[in-house]
């Protein structure tokens, strides 16, 4: 049971937005913008350079600890992760808040799957389908690494036909 008071680990990690080849679609949008006539007579110029988008931030170790959650009392487990975040919004990326956004797997990033989540009529966090593995799904494409649940997927990519 989680404590009040007691300092944990944050369920996000800062990833190396530096590194070479690491695309984090930033930058660009305004060079293409500038100095053409549309842009010297609107407000594009005036507004504000606040960041829109969050980049750099993996959350691997919320998405482990949701699943080794299953089973207990949703309240708990959302507020001790809403506690250990910047955002409170991650933990809807795998949990549904509604019966029809209930979704088997969920795929974040290129080659990340999930299982898909919700919470029963009881306020327990559950499984949509707890018979899904690795097995089960197949790999979109050759070249990544293709994990469900953080394992490895055990088919083989075939292209399509």
């Amino acid at each position: 049971m989680w404590q009040a008071g007691v300092v944990k680990e944050p369920l996000y990690r800062r990833v190396n937005t530096r590194a070479r080849s690491v695309h984090h679609d930033h930058g660009g949008d305004y060079r293409h913008q500038r100095n053409t006539k549309t842009e010297r007579g609107s407000d594009l110029t005036r507004g504000s350079m606040r960041r829109r988008e969050r980049r750099g931030l993996d959350y691997t170790p919320l998405f482990r600890f949701l699943l080794g959650k299953i089973g207990a009392d949703w309240d708990e487990v959302r507020d001790e992760a809403a506690a250990r975040l910047d955002s409170a919004d991650p933990i809807h990326w795998l949990v549904a808040r509604q019966p029809h956004e209930r979704r088997e797997y969920v795929r974040l990033g290129d080659a990340s799957y999930y299982s898909g989540l919700y919470v029963d009529d009881d306020k327990r966090l559950q499984v949509v389908n707890p018979e899904l593995g690795a097995g089960d799904l197949e790999p979109a494409c050759p070249c990544c690494t293709h994990t469900f649940n953080g394992v490895r997927f055990t088919r083989k990519y075939r292209p399509p036909l």
